[in-house]
């Protein structure tokens, strides 16, 4: 499903990356952990190619960073579901905006759109607070939201960059229980986070970032 290829991505005098090689297969659950630095947030980045290499490769489904065309970015990137650390909710929207948003930007029929609305805000225990605006939600219901939309479009890879790292841990562990749910019904899933004590949480694989390569790792 995904496939990082001997990608090599930085600066002369510091690369980034120097010989990344990994595969996440489908179904698979996976943390991917590193010191501050180390390329978490820019190798999630390049799973949507926001950043591509520059050698190697990075293939997902059927797109390749060699390949890809900008016109095909919008089409691989409806297959990612993505959670951001900071939730980066429309702050002017209310939480059924938010979500019909995405849905509308993909062309989804409008009799379509709230039923999917419906079902996700229910999967994530938050259809009581479909009209609330952001900014009356706790940080852990904002992540709720953004997992929602994630998975409202239906994707088959959910990517979470530091999904837990402004939640105290009780939420933390929330959040990672409901992901694991999401995995649970097949979606395959590629986390990066800093907090160990949550890794420890899963069975999940564990790829560790250091000097520029990826490495098996355990906790």
């Amino acid at each position: 499903m995904l496939s990082f290829n001997h990608v090599q991505y930085g600066y002369t005098k510091q690369l980034i990356f120097k010989d990344l090689t990994f595969h996440l297969a489908q179904g698979e659950f996976v943390f991917v952990i590193g010191k501050s630095g180390a390329g978490k947030s820019t190798l999630m980045q390049m799973v949507y190619m926001n950043i591509l290499p520059d050698s190697g490769s990075v293939d997902f489904d059927k797109f390749s960073s060699s390949t890809i065309k900008p016109k095909l970015l919008p089409k691989l990137r409806r297959k990612l579901g993505i959670v951001f650390q900071d939730f980066k909710l429309l702050t002017d929207r209310n939480i059924y905006a938010n979500l019909s948003f995405i849905l509308e930007a993909i062309g989804t029929p409008k009799k379509v759109i709230k039923q999917k609305i419906n079902d996700v805000l229910t999967d994530v225990g938050l259809s009581h607070r479909r009209y609330s605006m952001p900014n009356e939600l706790s940080g852990g219901e904002q992540q709720r939201v953004a997992i929602a939309r994630a998975m409202v479009k239906e994707p088959i890879l959910i990517l979470a960059d530091e999904p837990t790292g402004n939640l105290d841990p009780e939420t933390s562990e929330e959040i990672l229980e409901l992901i694991k749910k999401i995995h649970n019904r097949g979606t395959s899933v590629l986390i990066t986070t800093h907090d160990y004590e949550l890794v420890k949480k899963t069975d999940a694989k564990i790829i560790r970032l250091e000097n520029g390569v990826a490495t098996d790792s355990k906790i």
